[in-house]
């Protein structure tokens, strides 16, 4: 009788059949996880630049005046005496946007999120669960912000 050795061709292909099917689930969530970390990298650097405008307005009691803008263009405003350095660009390599209106009442600073898209219109003042939603600070406080379990919207 002849001794066996190695693996038949079944066994080698249920093998890499499971070991496929578990890195197809693993990477899903390496790509959740990395995009989760953008968004709470965006959320970080909305919260700087709009504590750096809130705190302009506190000594100049009003908000810098202009209308919509990259916030890097504040550079001479707010550098260095109210932040260090204005973050130039959102984890997606755009720029951050601000609205600010002629009279200095109001400021909303803003991330296109993962769609690189901007849309006003479709802010839903609350959390959201869309990777691809803008991500939106205004007067203290996110208008809108990632929340929960993300999905593809």
């Amino acid at each position: 009788m002849r001794s066996q050795r190695g693996f038949t061709l079944i066994e080698l292909m249920v093998v890499v059949t499971i070991i496929g099917i578990l890195s197809a689930i693993l990477i899903h969530r390496v790509l959740n996880a990395v995009d989760r970390g953008r968004q709470r990298r965006a959320m970080a650097d909305l919260r700087t630049i709009g504590a750096a405008v809130e705190a302009y307005a506190v000594d100049n009691l009003f908000f810098p005046r202009g209308t919509t803008t990259e916030a890097a263009s504040l550079e001479h405003e707010l550098v260095p005496t109210y932040i260090h350095r204005i973050p130039g660009s959102d984890p997606w390599r755009q720029p951050f946007w601000i609205d600010l209106n002629a009279n200095g009442s109001s400021y909303t600073v803003y991330s296109g999120g993962k769609d690189l898209t901007v849309l006003k219109s479709g802010w839903r003042h609350g959390p959201t669960t869309a990777y691809d939603a803008d991500i939106v600070f205004s007067f203290g406080g996110f208008v809108q912000w990632p929340e929960g379990i993300q999905t593809d919207h």
